[in-house]
């Protein structure tokens, strides 16, 4: 080889080493992030009645939780499922939600007041699941709650007021309901909805110890019956009632999988809703939306139904997120205890592609049972983390010298901006306190101060609610999205933010995690880029629109087909000085 050649081929590769180097110390330059659990001190007392041993499938599942702004006011309010036991069941059960109402500051932390009774919100039951998402386009979030028996739709009536309008929606479902989610599947306007489900259980006949079904690992404790139930697929027909579509649609679960936790997303990049509907012991399901009312199950072929040996895996939740930027929605999967969380790339045209051990995900989130989970940027460096509650299904699984505990910390990876992640609960606070054994988990900025904060069910106890405290000097947006010609609540739309340094895409959701939902309004870190050189909206029904030079650390509201609609400031981003990497 010519020596020149070699000269500068050594050149580059030196180049290129460096520029690593650099981007490494960039991403491990930022402050550290801090959480506090402000949970007790802001109000979140109450506890639902619940079984002290939880033998029972329906006992072990816990539930999930919202963010939402429940009367409009600017304030993220909480709404929380309800548990229940055997007995109380029976005899007509307990309220499915606790809702929370963000009422100002106390002592310099956030407070909320629980306010259930007084919003209407008094139906009974066993609830598991909860979305948000307005469908009858009224300006107003409605909620959804799902349930062992029996479903919930209450209809937002202003001033969080609200009437369960399930008999005369047509939405009842029932069964064993869990995971479910809002989206406008075929554009027309009006927000339809998807609700997965579980096993066959008749809580008249459970099993008793001895049977086959009641042996986890030589403890009483009932593991899933060998068939799941169909799932529903409700059709808005745009005057307040809904029309079961699932057979026709082709996503009714003929296979009887085991449904638990489900999320839209476009990740195909075709401007309409696709599914994924994590199944616990079964292969999940990948819905393409075919643009005809149907969809098609690519699983098997996008690499995302089994693990990469084929083993079909104790699937509980997934999330879409861009966690590498590349303008392409990847998915993360939580599982059942011994099976690591999956990290799926999308490759496009070559499907997912199953990245967790070289994301460095694999070994520390191998050993807990794990439910909720989401990305989102919590340092506001322009990369989204994963966030991920873990917990048991029983306290007598502590009695097994082998087996995850009951109780077990929270887990937070931090994206180090080269596909790999770092785990950092500890050392960001997240397992100061007492553990639990968590479910669901909702993000949003519950203080409006630009910094993603995450509540977390807890079973058996008041939810956590964990305020992100990091001081970055990192600038952030946030988008409110308000449709006109699509749903109201824009659940579907996809923003794409261009800064000078990076691309960054999030889409509008309605329900994820494990049974839960999160704040509708878009929160992007932007690092250190104060201004989006271009903004761009498509809109559920496929519109689009751009705007430029938009200036960072502000919450926008915007209306379809009418721009920036609504400005706030938000808190100036920290001034920290870095010394040797640590803040000062």
């Amino acid at each position: 080889m010519d020596a020149r050649l070699q000269v500068r081929i050594l050149a580059v590769a030196i180049g290129a080493m460096f520029f690593k180097l650099a981007a490494w110390g960039q991403v491990h330059a930022t402050p550290p992030m801090r959480f506090h659990d402000v949970g007790r001190q802001a109000g979140l007392t109450t506890v639902s009645p619940t079984s002290a041993d939880k033998r029972y499938l329906v006992e072990t599942m816990g539930g999930g939780v919202a963010v939402f702004d429940c009367d409009n006011d600017g304030k993220l309010d909480i709404l929380v499922t309800g548990d229940s036991t055997i007995d109380r069941y029976l005899h007509g059960g307990d309220p499915m939600v606790t809702l929370y109402h963000q009422d100002g500051r106390k002592g310099g932390v956030l407070h909320f007041t629980d306010i259930t009774q007084s919003a209407g919100l008094t139906t009974r039951g066993w609830g598991m699941g909860v979305v948000v998402g307005d469908f009858d386009n009224d300006g107003l979030p409605d909620i959804y709650v799902t349930g062992y028996g029996h479903n919930v739709l209450y209809h937002n009536l202003g001033g969080c007021r609200f009437e369960d309008v399930t008999e005369r929606a047509h939405v009842g479902g029932g069964g064993f309901s869990v995971g479910a989610a809002w989206a406008d599947y075929d554009r027309d306007g009006h927000l339809d909805l998807f609700v997965s489900r579980y096993v066959h259980s008749d809580i008249q006949h459970l099993p008793q110890p001895g049977s086959p079904s009641f042996n986890y690992k030589g403890l009483p404790i009932e593991v899933p019956g060998t068939e799941g139930e169909t799932s529903l697929l409700f059709h808005n027909r745009g005057d307040g009632t809904f029309e079961e579509v699932s057979a026709k649609a082709g996503v009714d679960n003929s296979e009887k999988r085991r449904g638990m936790g489900v999320v839209w997303g476009d990740y195909d990049n075709d401007g309409w809703p696709d599914l994924f509907v994590a199944n616990d012991m079964d292969a999940n399901y990948l819905y393409r939306n075919r643009h005809n009312g149907t969809f098609e199950d690519m699983g098997m072929i996008s690499g995302t139904a089994v693990d990469p040996s084929g083993l079909e895996l104790g699937n509980m939740a997934g999330d879409f997120g861009d966690f590498d930027r590349d303008g392409k929605l990847d998915l993360v999967v939580t599982r059942f205890g011994n099976q690591p969380v999956s990290l799926y790339r999308n490759q496009a045209e070559k499907g997912f592609s199953d990245i967790t051990w070289d994301a460095k995900i694999g070994r520390p989130s191998s050993a807990p049972v794990k439910w909720g989970t989401g990305f989102a940027d919590f340092d506001n460096d322009g990369w989204p983390d994963i966030f991920v509650a873990n917990g048991n299904v029983s306290p007598k699984v502590d009695t097994l010298p082998n087996e995850a505990r009951y109780r077990e910390p929270v887990q937070l990876f931090r994206n180090r901006g080269d596909r790999t992640f770092d785990e950092i609960a500890d050392s960001a606070g997240l397992s100061e306190g007492l553990l639990q054994s968590r479910r669901g988990t909702a993000f949003g900025d519950l203080n409006n101060d630009g910094n993603v904060d995450v509540v977390a069910y807890n079973v058996g106890g008041p939810p956590s609610v964990f305020v992100n405290e990091t001081r970055s000097s990192n600038h952030r947006v946030l988008f409110k999205l308000i449709g006109t010609k699509s749903n109201r609540a824009a659940i579907g739309a996809r923003v794409t933010v261009h800064t000078s340094t990076m691309t960054q895409i999030a889409e509008v959701t309605g329900g994820g995690s494990y049974l839960s939902s999160n704040d509708g309004r878009l929160h992007f870190g932007l690092g250190s880029d104060s201004t989006m050189t271009t903004v761009e909206i498509q809109w559920p029904r496929g519109a689009r629109e751009e705007l430029h030079n938009v200036t960072s650390d502000r919450l926008y509201t915007i209306v379809e087909g009418g721009g920036i609609q609504g400005t706030a400031a938000l808190p100036p981003p920290a001034t920290i000085q870095l010394v040797k990497g640590k803040a000062q």
